[in-house]
């Protein structure tokens, strides 16, 4: 493992967060590389923009009439924030469901402001407000149109489960020997980082994309063009899509992994934190991304440079960047 990511606080280091990262091509190539990417990882929420391609391979965006917002929210980890109930309220609606048949448990909002009000309204939590409610509204709807089962659709057993794996054994020629199950109860496999990396990349590379380039390009310019819906506006994922001006997607996922897709460049960036700290994914990727020139460096500064507030608000220290 290699140190990425310091804390300190007063002028001295406090505590370190150390990781693997890799910047891999759309041929699978390891462009650059910061400790051992080869380490077996479970990508988590990462994995999102590639399960939202499984889901929506044979058309059904167009044959639902799918919104950008849509879309973008199916890989999203949100906040829950007014947008993203009111978005998953409809869309069941529109399925004729209630949130019940959701796999995912139930929850409270991310955000302080948006828990009281939701306590207020509702008294107690809910499906809809878990961060992957999107994915797994998606999910359903995919199941409802094929007519497939709506209550195992979180089984790895699932015939959308397994198509995600066929999928990604396809893309990038790896088998995945070991699915487990991910926070929000979806099967996830277990996968080298660099090889997520790879699998990024290529869903970045549209013309080569084996006829799924189309369907990759709308869920990359659905991202990055509603970014609040697939997190929220104090995502870090959402606010590092926005600098980079739909040059770049930026996707974190649970256990410190965060991935960002470049479709200009054919590549992607991926990282793990050893210790799963999701303070230091973000200041992680934006460290590597930043060597690639192409925003302004000052930009990312308050990612490279994250500030550390006591209870007062007076700044103290910093979570920065040294890979």
């Amino acid at each position: 493992m290699k140190k990425l990511v310091t804390v300190s606080r007063s002028g001295s280091i406090e505590s370190i967060h150390y990781g693997c990262g890799a910047i891999v091509d759309a041929s699978g190539k390891i462009l650059k590389e910061w400790g051992d990417s080869s380490q077996l990882i479970y990508p988590r929420s990462a994995l999102k923009p590639i399960q939202s391609l499984n889901l929506y391979k044979d058309g059904y965006i167009e044959k639902a009439n799918l919104t950008e917002q849509q879309i973008a929210f199916s890989t999203s980890s949100h906040f829950a924030e007014d947008i993203h109930q009111t978005i998953i309220e409809n869309w069941l609606k529109t399925l004729n469901i209630n949130e019940s048949l959701l796999a995912c448990g139930e929850e409270w909002p991310w955000m302080l402001n948006n828990k009281l009000k939701a306590y207020d309204n509702y008294k107690k939590k809910r499906k809809i407000f878990h961060n992957c409610s999107g994915k797994h509204c998606a999910h359903l709807a995919l199941s409802i149109d094929r007519g497939l089962s709506t209550e195992n659709y979180n089984s790895k057993d699932h015939t959308i489960q397994k198509e995600l794996f066929n999928l990604i054994e396809d893309l990038i020629s790896i088998k995945l020997n070991n699915i487990g199950i991910d926070g929000c109860t979806l099967p996830i496999p277990l996968m080298p980082l660099n090889k997520l990396g790879h699998l990024n990349a290529k869903f970045g590379d549209f013309e080569k994309l084996e006829g799924l380039g189309n369907v990759a390009k709308k869920i990359y310019n659905s991202c990055v063009n509603e970014p609040d819906y697939t997190g929220g506006n104090e995502s870090d994922n959402s606010k590092l899509t926005k600098l980079f001006e739909k040059k770049a997607f930026f996707k974190n996922g649970a256990e410190g992994v965060f991935v960002a897709i470049i479709p200009d460049q054919k590549i992607s960036i991926v990282v793990k934190i050893s210790d799963g700290n999701e303070r230091a994914s973000s200041t992680a990727i934006a460290g590597m991304i930043s060597e690639l020139n192409i925003i302004d460096k000052s930009k990312l500064e308050s990612f490279l440079n994250k500030p550390i507030t006591n209870s007062i608000g007076d700044a103290i220290g910093d979570i920065s960047w040294v890979g």
